[in-house]
């Protein structure tokens, strides 16, 4: 690219909330600054209270290139990190990465055209789950599957279109600015909430498949059940908050617990027909492992069941039992970021 050209390019700032991503951190960031974007371009990380290495990795990747600089995040929440970071970064463009995130070659260039050309508020793409061992190489064929995740095409791909919400996002600053960032309260799902209110305010959020994003899966079951029933229980917090937003897609995760809870007592309790319930759901599954399962390992193949019950029941489960006095005290806050949300949907 010529250089007048790449006077014209939009400058972009690439925000980064990161906690206890040792593992991650540098290929992350290297995969940005390697990108071919010809503007101006900084990398804002957001340190969280991390117990690992994270703190020094970032330090010494801002030593090596002038591009990169770092913010304090105390609480260690990604939303309050992502705000953090975007008050630290100046440029007209916002990219959100993720630390465990890594861009594909092109990301930055292809965005930026396409909220331009789109004249969109938020552009983002694919949640490309990959997995580095068999454990998260059946994860990530779960995470990229209808059947683990339903029909979300950040997940699974299809056609570029308007959307509900993407993976990640890159943003118009003003229109961040406009709304207050990201909603602080919301530990999860504070994406789909600003995409949420983007869509309200009458911007355009456009999905394409163009944009994909490698993401590392959680590295056991425990992590993965942790972080499908903080993903449950947050999605209700955001039902709560802004009603009619409720998707049915959101209600199959919560009625397979139900069935497979209620089976198992009334089976044990009343007649053993009701564990035809939790037996239907486990052959489902265990089939879908079959037609999912195609290129992976053995071992990869023997986890994917259950992959996918950790995901479809932890998720469920946080969905059912996220207390209404969380949406109350989400409500109750009234945090700056959410000073445009309409009054009638908090009520």
């Amino acid at each position: 690219m010529n250089t007048k050209a790449a006077e014209e390019l939009p400058a972009v700032s690439v925000i980064m909330p990161v906690l206890n991503e040792e593992r991650h951190l540098r290929t992350a960031v290297r995969h940005i600054l390697e990108q071919d974007y010809a503007g101006p371009m900084e990398v804002v990380i957001a340190l969280g209270p991390s117990t690992d290495r994270t703190a020094q990795i970032a330090a010494e990747l801002a030593a090596e290139d002038p591009r990169v600089r770092t913010v304090e995040n105390p609480t260690g929440r990604t939303p309050a990190g992502l705000n953090a970071a975007i008050r630290g970064s100046s440029h007209p463009i916002v990219v959100r990465v993720d630390g465990h995130g890594l861009l594909t070659p092109g990301y930055i260039t292809t965005a930026v055209r396409l909220l331009g050309q789109m004249d969109a508020a938020n552009v983002g793409g694919i949640m490309h789950a990959e997995g580095e061992t068999d454990w998260e190489d059946a994860v990530a064929a779960a995470m990229t599957s209808k059947i683990g995740v339903g029909n979300a095409a950040f997940h699974t791909g299809g056609l570029a279109g308007p959307a509900d919400t993407v993976y990640l996002g890159v943003f118009r600053r003003e229109v961040l600015e406009k709304l207050g960032g990201y909603n602080e309260e919301f530990v999860r799902a504070q994406d789909w909430e600003l995409n949420y209110r983007i869509r309200q305010d009458g911007g355009l959020v456009w999905f394409t498949p163009q944009l994909r994003v490698t993401y590392r899966p959680r590295p056991n079951v425990r992590a993965l059940a942790k972080q499908y029933k903080d993903y449950g229980r947050w999605r209700r917090v955001v039902t709560r908050y802004h009603r009619g937003s409720v998707n049915l897609r959101y209600l199959a995760p919560p009625a397979a617990f139900l069935g497979v809870l209620l089976g198992l007592v009334l089976g044990a309790a009343v007649h053993p027909a009701f564990l035809a319930l939790p037996a239907a759901y486990l052959l489902g599954i265990a089939g879908g492992a079959l037609v999912e399962g195609r290129g992976l390992s053995f071992k990869a193949k023997a986890l994917l069941p259950v992959a996918f019950a950790t995901m479809h029941l932890s998720w469920g489960f946080g969905f059912l039992t996220s207390p209404r006095s969380l949406a109350r005290k989400v409500i109750g806050s009234r945090a700056p970021s959410a000073t445009n949300v309409v009054t009638a949907e908090t009520t």
